[in-house]
């Protein structure tokens, strides 16, 4: 089965993200609800993948500033865990990388890598920088890719 990734901009499929991310950071990682719903779902853009009709993944974007430097941030990197090893995670990143690049905002992604990801990051392209932090209860690193 082919994987389709989009931008949800129907609220049922912000919803379907929703729910993802609680699947996964919530009842999976013991992430307390009020630091995953942050507040900030609607100034991002949302990003749905499936496998025909079963949600595979999700993610979120946006585009901040930092020190002068305009970047977009890619959040909330979800895969199911009975759908992880399929590349889902991979193309997701893809997809909004694609998607950066083509709305010609920023050339600079960035994101904060949980560090059990790193290698997987790496793979795609992202370099750490700074030092080590605490984040929902989880060590993370920050990581960031210069577009050409």
């Amino acid at each position: 089965m082919q994987l389709d990734i989009a931008l949800a901009t129907d609220p049922r499929d912000i919803g379907v993200c929703m729910a993802l991310r609680r699947a996964v950071f919530i009842d999976e990682q013991g992430v307390a609800e009020h630091e995953e719903i942050d507040g900030e779902d609607d100034a991002c853009t949302h990003v749905l993948a499936r496998f025909g009709a079963v949600p595979a993944g999700a993610a979120r974007y946006r585009y901040l500033m930092d020190n002068g430097a305009h970047y977009a941030k890619i959040q909330r990197v979800c895969v199911p865990v009975g759908l992880r090893g399929h590349g889902v995670g991979a193309a997701v990143i893809g997809f909004i990388v694609e998607q950066v690049r083509a709305e010609k905002r920023t050339r600079l992604v960035r994101l904060g890598a949980q560090t059990h990801a790193l290698a997987f990051y790496r793979k795609l392209g992202f370099r750490e920088y700074g030092e080590e932090y605490d984040d929902a209860g989880i060590p993370h690193r920050d990581m960031e890719m210069k577009l050409r």
